[in-house]
């Protein structure tokens, strides 16, 4: 049986190490891209528009498509609320559209941020009921339901599946790929002289790792493939999946735990436990932590790389 890939946004933090997963294991791959595309092994795509698409689908002919493309930073969202439609939900549609209409196996990545993160309500099972605090987490949202009404509406339903994530770090080609991995510049700024830095130290976040190898994000992508592939019915499958870590953290405290992996002083950090700013246009959840419930019914490991021991190795300190 051939196997096939096609992985969009394959040139940023996460697409990268689902291409990587999936050639590990003996895939074909192709990714798209549109800035950094290669034209080779990352073909250029403008998702937004339809003739792009329908090449690349022709062109590589898949049988599992992983959808990472995404406008995901919330303040760059709100400033740009047409764009982001257009790349979250727009050109969603029209992808779960034409690869439902080939039976083309789609995961649509989704975030936790579609949950409001009210105190006390998590952990989210994959069936709680959505209702995001931010224009990023309602298009998300609304990619979602689309991804699921077109497979529906192609009779392929179970072939549209939705994975739901929580903020990812790994190893990333600039620190601003990543909202963990940038915080390693805000420890090395916090070294200037007279520097005042303010870190959130109100949410809770639950950094998950996105590298190919055994504990990640990709691989867990991989496994999806494999698993809904090889269903005689896949309708009778689960359509919403959810993958977390369990490495529960406010931003504050990544700032610490790399301050002492480093060997720096945090001491011109300031922890700010005063929450969202009622006036701020992005308001963020308190605790939108992921049950993984949903994977481990269909038999998927849901083990997730070590945080601190992660971070200990990628910046070479085995301090105790």
């Amino acid at each position: 049986m051939s196997k096939t890939a096609l992985v969009t946004g394959a040139t940023g933090l996460l697409g990268r190490q689902v291409v990587r997963a999936f050639e590990r294991n003996k895939w074909n791959v192709k990714g798209t891209g549109y800035s950094r595309a290669d034209g080779i092994s990352v073909l250029k795509v403008d998702l937004v528009k339809a003739e792009d698409v329908t090449a690349a689908l022709d062109n590589v002919k898949p049988q599992v498509v992983v959808h990472c493309a995404a406008n995901r930073f919330p303040d760059k969202c709100d400033n740009d609320p047409e764009g982001t439609r257009a790349l979250n939900v727009e050109a969603t549609k029209r992808l779960a559209s034409l690869c439902a209409a080939h039976g083309i196996l789609l995961i649509y990545i989704s975030t936790d941020y579609v949950f409001p993160g009210k105190p006390g309500d998590a952990p989210y099972e994959a069936d709680a009921t959505p209702s995001p605090t931010n224009l990023y987490g309602q298009t998300k949202l609304d990619g979602e339901k689309v991804v699921i009404e077109e497979y529906e509406r192609a009779g392929k339903s179970g072939l549209g599946v939705v994975l739901r994530v929580p903020v990812l770090y790994g190893d990333a080609e600039v620190p601003s790929e990543s909202a963990v991995n940038i915080l390693l510049d805000t420890v090395w700024k916090a070294q200037e002289q007279d520097a005042k830095i303010k870190m959130d130290h109100w949410a809770w976040r639950y950094p998950t790792n996105v590298s190919y190898q055994t504990e990640d994000v990709g691989r867990v992508c991989h496994d999806i493939s494999v698993k809904y592939r090889g269903s005689n019915d896949p309708s009778k499958l689960a359509h919403i999946l959810q993958f977390s870590s369990e490495d529960k953290l406010t931003k504050y405290e990544m700032c610490k735990l790399f301050g002492e992996i480093m060997g720096l002083s945090i001491a011109a950090i300031e922890p700010n436990t005063e929450g969202n700013d009622p006036n701020a246009s992005v308001q963020r959840p308190y605790d939108c932590h992921l049950s993984t419930k949903a994977l481990k019914n269909l038999g998927i490991d849901v083990s997730t790389q070590d945080f601190t021991g992660w971070w200990r190795w990628n910046v070479r300190a085995f301090r105790k």
